[in-house]
């Protein structure tokens, strides 16, 4: 079976020593902590946090399945090119990361017969936004509009812009099978939208954050599209859930996961966590890790109101390009950091290199080995490196690259950070520290029900300007 492993033998003490290095009495002593923690998340799983049961929603999946069947034909014919993915956080990452690892990475240079490209807005840049405008036919493109609320500036920003061209472009009654729109089942802005106008939908179930929502139509409907196995990833989802859900500290690794980041952070004074990816394609899910460790655990208040100001620092980096950009400071700067290689074992490829040069020391080692064998010695002569320098790194391993082990890894870590907020006693489930910026944001663009905020902002600013 393909199965995913965590290797943490190099965290601990015996390989970098006791100031950076974890105990076993230290981990044994935080196992029952994580073991609760489990208990409590688990508990709501059938209440608010209804992320844990979206890899066993066969009935959501065949709609989605038979929903991307029916644009086939116009995607075939090309009658359709693109899909344009209009959404930001956790409604466009996932969709970024799963397009990354589980397409080719030359996918929208030349797809695959009868599938469209990929493309994900998620930045109301307006050189972005323009530069899109003025390169894609819009006539061509399926927009999936991603919003729970439908309040979103950005993305519903976006969609008021792109349904214009559109109806510009095809007409009134004709640009409505060119937007699917992913949101709340009956609350929020977009449901009576796409209710007048017809739009094809799905739904963001309740209890699913936009950071744990990967694994709903606000994930699938897109792989689905440009053909991804969203089978195997569900799939693997619930295989890494069955492993989790029950599993004593020993044997589960979201679990002992949890417990590296929290003793990291608050035993070894290590507040960043750099995920250092030896495989291009699973280079994206950092990116979307980093949205679901920080959003999650970066936090203000405890549980119980008191102000705690947690949080680890997600730090992505990607092997061997990082190598020779960042690996100079990890391995002599600061030790404020820990590190999770994400490692694969088979590559779908066997690149050979040619021997040549024999009579130069530099080059003829090299001749007839593999890339395969020099990316792997990359990827240990890092963690050698690390670790001989006393900075602790454990590493995931992948046995290749398919959906079902990139649906584990995904199941994983989202486990692995909800027991965090217990461990932390921090609520994982929330962002107020976002909602911040979204009310100063509406105050700013004149959103009624907002006026108050906008007169305090004023008010606010700086009667004497330093600027340079």
């Amino acid at each position: 079976m393909d199965r995913l492993t965590l290797d943490y033998t190099h965290v601990l003490d015996a390989a970098v020593g006791p100031d950076h290095g974890l105990t076993a009495q230290e981990l044994e002593g935080i196992a029952p902590q994580t073991e609760e923690a489990l208990r409590a998340v688990q508990a709501r799983r059938t209440k608010d946090l209804r992320w844990m049961d979206l890899p066993h929603q066969a009935d959501v999946q065949q709609d989605v399945l038979d929903y991307a069947g029916s644009m086939q034909p116009l995607f075939a014919s090309g009658q359709l090119k693109n899909v344009v993915v209009l959404g930001i956080g956790g409604s466009a990452l996932g969709n970024r990361a799963l397009h990354a690892a589980l397409s080719s990475p030359f996918h929208d240079i030349e797809p695959p017969e009868g599938l469209p490209r990929l493309f994900v807005l998620d930045n109301v840049d307006p050189d972005l936004v323009g530069e899109f405008l003025d390169t894609v036919d819009v006539s061509k493109c399926l927009f999936n509009v991603i919003s729970k609320s439908g309040s979103t500036a950005e993305t519903m920003s976006q969609f008021l812009v792109l349904r214009q061209k559109l109806i510009d472009a095809v007409g009134e009654e004709a640009h409505v099978r060119h937007i699917v729109v992913t949101t709340d089942a009956e609350k929020g802005v977009l449901r009576p939208i796409v209710d007048a106008e017809g739009y094809a939908s799905f739904i963001v179930p309740d209890g699913v954050g936009g950071r744990f929502s990967v694994l709903s139509p606000v994930g699938l409907v897109s792989s689905a599209l440009v053909g991804i196995d969203v089978r195997g990833l569900l799939a693997g989802a619930a295989d890494m859930d069955e492993r989790c859900k029950g599993a004593a500290f020993a044997d589960n690794p979201a679990l002992i996961y949890a417990a590296i980041q929290t003793l990291m952070q608050n035993k070894k004074g290590k507040p960043m966590a750099v995920t250092f990816s030896y495989s291009q394609r699973l280079a994206s899910l950092s990116d979307w890790y980093a949205q679901l460790l920080a959003e999650s655990i970066g936090k203000r208040k405890s549980k119980g109101g008191a102000d705690v100001f947690v949080g680890p620092t997600p730090v992505s980096a990607v092997g061997v390009t990082d190598q020779h950009s960042q690996s100079q400071l990890y391995v002599e700067g600061p030790f404020d950091k820990w590190f999770t290689l994400l490692a694969v074992e088979r590559a779908d490829h066997v690149v050979t290199i040619p021997k040549q040069y024999a009579d130069h020391d530099a080059l003829s080692y090299l001749g007839g080995r593999t890339m395969n064998e020099l990316f792997a010695a990359e990827r240990e002569g890092t963690r050698i490196a690390l670790t001989d320098a006393g900075r602790p790194c454990c590493s995931i391993q992948f046995p290749s690259v398919t959906a079902h082990t990139v649906g584990q890894y995904l199941y994983m870590m989202e486990m692995a950070v909800a027991v965090m907020g217990e461990l932390y006693d921090v609520d994982a489930f929330d962002q107020p520290g976002v909602e911040a910026a979204k009310v100063a944001t509406y105050a700013l663009m004149g959103r009624a029900g907002f006026e108050e905020r906008r007169t305090e902002i004023e008010a606010a600013k700086s009667k004497d300007p330093k600027v340079v």
